[in-house]
């Protein structure tokens, strides 16, 4: 009985874990990941560690990512750099943020690193696309 009542308490804890997971994500709360984590690690009674949920998962972005990429055709590689130019895009918002409310030198040089390095991709995926759909067009005579 106490064995039962012990094993009540832990879903209870297990559901109050995800419930709170699901609102977190619901709600695009910056810790959401950690809710998950959290509730990954009360459903199994402890076993798994937090981190241990959030590596799984990076690691199969990795593998879902891979055979993604690679299962892409030739014919649908611009479009896909037209689709990765506009990622970088968002990425460029998010490094001007940095350094603009930046509270540390470090943070700042870090969101300029980034800016940099996002802009050089931007352009030269541009000047790429462009020398793949010059490959597409006739030639003048």
């Amino acid at each position: 009985m106490d064995a039962l009542q012990k094993a009540l308490d832990q879903l209870d804890q297990a559901s109050a874990a995800v419930r709170l997971a699901v609102q977190d994500l619901a709600n695009n709360a910056p810790g959401a990941a950690d809710a998950a984590g959290g509730a990954a690690h009360a459903l199994s009674g402890g076993a798994v560690d937090p981190f241990v949920f959030r590596f799984a998962i990076f690691v199969l972005a990795i593998f879902v990512g891979y055979y993604v990429v690679w299962s892409v055709t030739p014919a649908l590689h611009t479009p896909l750099m037209a689709v990765t130019n506009a990622i970088s895009s968002v990425i460029v918002v998010g490094a001007l943020l940095a350094v603009g409310i930046a509270a540390s030198g470090l943070a700042a040089g870090f969101g300029f690193v980034a800016l940099v390095l996002v802009s050089v991709n931007i352009f030269g995926g541009f000047l790429v696309t462009q020398r793949m759909l010059a490959m597409y067009k006739k030639k003048e005579k």
